[in-house]
């Protein structure tokens, strides 16, 4: 293989994270992106043994929302400065589609940043919240 071919990503198929009340994520992220349960359980891969995951499907976007749980969870809360996972972002189509997510999100009484624009590297706008683990999601377009 030549050193200038890298093979390419095409889209985001899925995310997964690993919760301390797996129903209750459920329930918030099914409300929060309007995501269908796929009705089953699914092993966690090399963890067959102390957890499973349940699986969302966003049908409008195609996104994939993964939700694990492990006995090996002590319970504690997400912390990005903790090595391993520091946000997940999501591009949308445009401002418009972050101030209908604005009002989305405050409809569900969800908190979050409201917009934040930018302009380095490239102008962009972004909109930020959490999950019941702390876990930060980030929409995120560029203007």
């Amino acid at each position: 293989m030549s050193d200038d071919y890298a093979p390419c990503i095409t889209e985001v198929h899925h995310f997964s994270v690993t919760v301390c009340d797996i129903e209750g994520s459920v329930a918030w992220y099914q409300r929060v992106f309007r995501a269908d349960r796929v009705p089953m359980e699914f092993p966690h891969y090399e963890r067959e043994h102390t957890g499973y995951g349940v699986l969302l499907v966003d049908t409008r976007s195609g996104l994939l929302i993964g939700l694990h749980t492990n006995t090996g969870n002590g319970g504690e809360q997400f912390d990005e400065a903790r090595t391993g996972l520091d946000h997940v972002g999501f591009n949308v189509a445009s401002r418009e589609e972050l101030e209908a997510w604005t009002a989305w999100l405050d409809e569900l009484g969800v908190e979050h940043s409201g917009i934040r624009t930018g302009d380095q590297p490239f102008p962009f706008a972004t909109l930020v919240f959490r999950d019941p683990d702390n876990i930060q999601l980030e929409l995120f377009t560029v203007c």
